[in-house]
């Protein structure tokens, strides 16, 4: 063993016969990870990368994308991935911020991405995995003496998505990403036996730390596709044992009309994430495919969390359990005391999943949690009788309409059960005489018949005067970011003076 936390744990149990990924045109074995990242580390050496250093990386989904990820852990450094969709402002942020030894770009972004890079070096890789960086591995030596890091040292540095302020970097150790990883393993059974269907970016934790660290440390396979289509999902269905996706993944599925109870026999395992599944749409797909799916939680600054039972009952509109090594409370948001079940509280947990803080921001690592270890997550939530957790919403997310709280879920969830609805987002806008008035931003089908009166009508009958929405808005589709999560802050920026 090289004596590095994460990589060694990453790398333990695959066969060297065994498939790790495979795209369209290349399979990739256990026994060509060693070489492939070693020229890749070479290279990051070459290019004065030194550990600690961080790599920035903005890149399409490639085999050679996740090679690098690991030939960075391999050699001491911390990965820095970027989301493809990040402007050049917001990539001179984060450049500025992390301060990068190296930048990996697309070859059409070159021009753009140098004049921000400072002192770091420029790379380019695009999404067949081809381009100056690996030009130069395809040169370099396919041996590599692994660098030592310890369980506290950086492997990774995630930006959140910024929905409050700038984006703060949190800094994922070795001890962290390794101890969630083993963790999951265990809990949902994964064995060199398994195939994930890999349609998730790796730009994000749920791609890059669930799904590729999962598999790697269980001596899995994966079929990697750049990008998710139900079509392409289902063709790799017979080969395959698993899939990980967020909630859209499950919604256009079963819009297709080749998800069948045949066509998911293969398949063990169905897992959601990243945003809330809504109930229904795990009823529907149980009572379509016979296989409940699996919801988890969890967030960029600690891994998962929280999850659905891979042997018991998968509840829907609940994110299950803890993990058995994250302890978990839900406190009082004011008092930060612990609350009783049934009642909605600020989600607090502690466990060697969680980051390490925010890079470079102490302030902010302060704020973010307790003087007893337990990191504040800012989601709300409540617990049940038998354990079960439900995400209520953001903390931020809380409408206070004349001195009462409104949480928007438990609007959300009495809106969706109308005929006609696809998905709603209930959120605060300023009002003169409430503070904040109650807004339903509501999706429909074609044909819905609905209209605001009717919405209304429905309502009042099941929730609290104050809870009903002052006015229903209606749209074809809610705004999502990259991970399928609605995105409130923009609502709320779009329909601010809808009652000035």
């Amino acid at each position: 063993m090289s004596g590095n936390h994460l990589f060694d744990r990453l790398l333990a149990k695959g066969a060297p016969g065994a498939i790790a990924f495979e795209t369209p045109t290349r399979r990739y074995g256990y026994s060509d990870l060693g070489p492939e990242t070693a020229r890749l580390a070479n290279v990051l050496v070459d290019l004065g990368v030194k550990p600690g250093d961080r790599v920035a990386v903005q890149v399409e989904k490639s085999a050679v994308n996740l090679l690098l990820y690991l030939a960075t852990v391999r050699a001491g450094a911390i990965y820095l991935p970027l989301n493809t969709a990040y402007t050049l402002a917001e990539l001179a942020y984060f450049i500025g911020d992390a301060e990068p030894s190296l930048i990996v770009c697309d070859p059409a972004a070159l021009a753009g991405v140098a004049p921000l890079a400072g002192a770091a070096s420029v790379e380019t890789l695009d999404a067949n995995g081809q381009g100056t960086l690996s030009d130069k591995a395809a040169a370099a030596s396919d041996r590599f003496d692994t660098v030592p890091r310890g369980a506290a040292d950086l492997a990774a540095i995630c930006y959140t998505s910024g929905t409050t302020g700038r984006s703060k970097g949190a800094m994922l150790t070795h001890l962290a990403l390794a101890s969630n990883a083993e963790t999951l393993v265990n809990l949902w059974k994964f064995t060199k036996d398994d195939v994930l269907i890999h349609s998730l970016p790796i730009y994000h934790v749920h791609g890059l730390f669930v799904a590729t660290n999962v598999l790697l440390m269980a001596g899995g396979g994966m079929i990697l596709q750049q990008k998710f289509d139900p079509a392409t999902v289902l063709a790799a269905m017979p080969r395959a044992t698993c899939l990980m996706g967020i909630p859209t993944f499950y919604t256009r599925l079963l819009a297709h009309p080749g998800l069948t109870p045949e066509a998911v026999a293969p398949m063990r395992l169905f897992i959601s994430g990243s945003a809330p599944l809504l109930a229904q749409t795990h009823i529907d797909w149980t009572a379509r495919t016979g296989k409940p799916i699996l919801e988890r939680y969890g967030m960029t600054e600690t891994g998962m969390n929280t999850s659905n039972p891979h042997d018991g009952e998968r509840v829907a509109g609940t994110v299950g359990f803890p993990l058995p090594d994250v302890a978990l409370r839900i406190v009082d948001e004011q008092t930060g005391a612990e609350i009783p079940d049934g009642e909605i509280g600020v989600i607090e947990v502690k466990g060697p999943n969680v980051c390490a803080g925010y890079w470079r921001n102490a302030e902010k690592t302060t704020e973010a949690f307790r003087d007893d270890g337990f990191f504040i997550t800012g989601d709300l939530g409540v617990r049940d009788a038998r354990g079960y957790v439900s995400i209520v919403g953001r903390g931020k997310d809380l409408i206070i309409t004349g001195g009462l709280n409104v949480y928007p879920k438990e609007v959300e969830t009495e809106i969706d059960a109308l005929p006609g609805v696809v998905e709603s987002a209930v959120i605060g806008l300023p009002h003169a005489d409430f503070g904040e008035a109650v807004t339903a931003v509501v999706a429909v089908g074609a044909g819905h018949g609905l209209t605001e009166a009717t919405v209304l009508e429905a309502l009042a009958p099941r929730l609290a005067r104050f809870k009903q929405p002052k006015r229903v808005l209606f749209v074809a589709d809610l705004p999502r970011n990259a991970m399928g999560k609605v995105q409130k802050a923009r609502l709320r920026e779009e329909h601010r003076d809808l009652y000035a």
